[in-house]
């Protein structure tokens, strides 16, 4: 691949933006473009999830965009975030577009609310939504039970992850939860929403929006930023496939779909875990944190709990992960603020900048057909 990702935008983070997608949207993709030094002209391409409200070509207009040569979406939620960048590398290598912004704008906790059950039109739905599992906390909740019988972890793990996350938000100014680290009794403490899961294994309700501009690496290398190349990325689904509830798999307690995307990442990269300096690990529930660093092969099956354990994954341990918060600490805009952070971390330009020049891990949502990205700052 010869493209990367040269410019990154953002708007606040809040409980209550008080405007619509469309604006936040617009925001965040306009913020992006000035970071790199580029025009809504220059842009040729949009890609976003196909649970984004925004049309593209609402977007366009919007922004001024006269044409476009490029556009589509990625379905499964979360699990697209680092899959619309690769739909953007995909874009630009083939010729098809020279600029393309990747942006997703929600209004999560104003409006809609993903934590509410309502009634699902998925035939899936059928499996599960009977028996009361109409929320994917409800629906994590099975697959991180039994995680805990087959790996030995406790719930006291699931929050040692939360305490890492609010403890790198805590000092990162963007962050909701800036300057509220958490301690593990406060964990112990925090009401139950689907037991094991407690309200602090739960990712938060966020409005805002981000946008990544992606382009060719050589054009990329002439514009406002340092590039942040895409080295490699990956998508993938595992056998037994469903959305958030895939019960049926021989192996429950497990992720899969992030296996198939870790060995893609690795082969196409040339790097390993050994190499990685920082991980933006998708956060959405605590438990698939630990799975998640499994099947990538930070450890093995059934050992995060000694991999996070005094530490371990926060900042100046053995692999910082989500130094910016997370969407435990920072923000939930659907894995896009991860892909963000990874950025700042190649650039230099953190917050909480992990030291080294390494390459960056990113992940997108698990529990449903994911993705991943490795970005560096040179192939």
């Amino acid at each position: 691949m010869t493209a990367a990702i040269a410019g990154i935008g953002a708007t606040e983070f809040s409980k209550d933006s008080g405007r619509s997608e469309l604006r936040l949207a617009v925001e965040a993709i306009r913020a992006a473009l000035d970071d790199a030094g580029l025009r809504p002209a220059d842009v040729s391409g949009l890609v976003t999830f196909t649970m984004d409200g925004n049309s593209e070509i609402a977007v366009a207009r919007e922004l001024g965009i006269a044409e476009l040569t490029f556009l589509t979406r990625i379905g499964y939620g979360g699990g697209a975030a680092c899959a619309v960048v690769q739909q953007a590398v995909l874009a630009v290598d083939a010729g098809l577009a020279d600029v393309v912004v990747c942006y997703r704008a929600l209004n999560e906790r104003s409006g809609r609310r993903f934590g509410q059950a309502y009634a699902s039109p998925d035939p899936d739905a059928g499996w599960h939504a009977p028996m009361g599992l109409a929320t994917p906390a409800a629906q994590v909740a099975m697959v991180a039970r039994r995680y805990l019988h087959d790996s030995g972890a406790s719930a006291d793990d699931f929050g040692r992850v939360t305490v890492a996350a609010r403890r790198h938000a805590a000092t990162n100014p963007y962050a909701w939860f800036h300057g509220r680290p958490i301690t593990l009794d406060d964990h112990r403490a925090s009401r139950w929403i689907a037991e094991p899961l407690r309200l602090l294994d739960c990712c938060q309700e966020s409005d805002g929006a981000v946008a990544v501009v992606v382009t060719s690496l050589e054009r990329a290398g002439d514009l406002a930023r340092p590039p942040a190349v895409v080295v490699a990325s990956a998508q993938g689904s595992g056998p037994g496939q469903y959305v958030m509830t895939s019960y049926y798999r021989p192996e429950m307690g497990a992720l899969p779909e992030m296996g198939v995307v870790a060995r893609q990442l690795w082969r196409r990269s040339g790097y390993g875990p050994a190499d990685i300096r920082t991980a933006v690990l998708y956060d959405h529930f605590t438990p698939y944190v630990l799975m998640q660093l499994e099947e990538l092969g930070f450890c093995p099956r059934g050992e995060a709990r000694h991999l996070i354990a005094d530490g371990g994954i926060e900042l100046g341990g053995h692999l910082p992960v989500n130094p910016h918060g997370g969407q435990l600490g920072e923000a939930y805009i659907h894995g896009m603020n991860g892909i963000a952070e990874a950025v700042r971390q190649v650039r230099g330009t953190a917050v909480n900048q992990v030291p080294g020049d390494g390459p960056v891990l990113v992940t997108a949502g698990t529990g449903v057909p994911t993705s991943g990205l490795v970005l560096a700052s040179s192939l």
